[in-house]
């Protein structure tokens, strides 16, 4: 199906994280597949690197949706109390294998950027090169949840914390830049804000959002769905439901561009 981003060569792709909301991500490639536009590059933070890393390695739709449906969150046989987090994010490591059985960014089909914070010296780094799955597993690490994962004698965590919405590596480089935030930020009713848990949230999301800010209205293309707000980030009951909300905003928006 032709559209008006056939005329670009070089389409990059932004994945932000956002837990469970990032099916939308999945949802957003499906429908990128049916209209027949396809990113050059890939970046991502959290679950955005997940999805990038599946997109990148060639994976079908239901591929990605299998691995999120059946990679555990929570397994008892990996609660740790030697760590500093609730589960071993090294016990994950043998799963990923079976999706990424080579480990290493250049076995990839595309360019993959991902990014996770050194909880050590509070940088943000970004990966491309060399091991894969490891720096997949940090920038999707959480805290408290899952314990940091150490690279290069470095701890290292979610890539959110300090980057959310990773632009930078496709600046410059891609004439055209997708974006796909599944962090959003809606007004919310003073009864909405009625005790501490729900204002602690409210406060961290406004946090991130406020860091991605001006990276997200730099894109070319911006896909962003205010009732993945209703889905809770750990929620695995929601990946179907933010799938299926990605894909239909993805349809819209692209059918728009005929």
């Amino acid at each position: 199906m032709k559209n008006k981003l056939d005329n670009y060569k070089s389409i990059g792709l932004v994945l932000s994280g956002g837990g469970v909301r990032g099916m939308a991500h999945v949802g957003l490639l499906k429908a990128m597949e049916e209209f027949g536009v396809e990113a050059k590059s890939v970046t991502g933070s959290s679950v955005g690197a997940l999805v990038g890393a599946l997109y990148a390695n060639g994976n079908s739709i239901d591929d990605m949706l299998n691995f999120f449906k059946t990679t555990p969150l929570f397994n008892y046989q990996f609660l740790t109390i030697a760590k500093a987090g609730f589960i071993d994010t090294d016990k994950y490591v043998n799963l990923f294998k079976t999706y990424f059985p080579q480990d290493n960014f250049e076995s990839l089909q595309k360019e993959l950027h991902v990014v996770a914070t050194n909880i050590q010296d509070g940088n943000e780094v970004f990966f491309n090169s060399g091991e894969l799955i490891r720096p997949l597993l940090a920038s999707a690490a959480l805290p408290p949840v899952f314990s940091p994962v150490e690279l290069q004698g470095q701890l290292y965590a979610d890539g959110g914390i300090m980057n959310n919405f990773p632009l930078e590596p496709l600046e410059k480089k891609c004439d055209y830049i997708i974006g796909s935030n599944v962090s959003i930020i809606s007004k919310l009713e003073k009864k909405d804000l009625k005790n501490s848990f729900q204002l602690t949230g409210r406060v961290t999301g406004l946090m991130i959002y406020a860091s991605s800010k001006k990276k997200i209205e730099a894109c070319d293309l911006l896909l962003e769905s205010p009732s993945l707000e209703n889905i809770g980030m750990l929620d695995r009951k929601g990946i179907e439901k933010a799938f299926t909300i990605g894909y239909d905003n993805a349809c819209r928006t692209f059918e728009k561009l005929n």
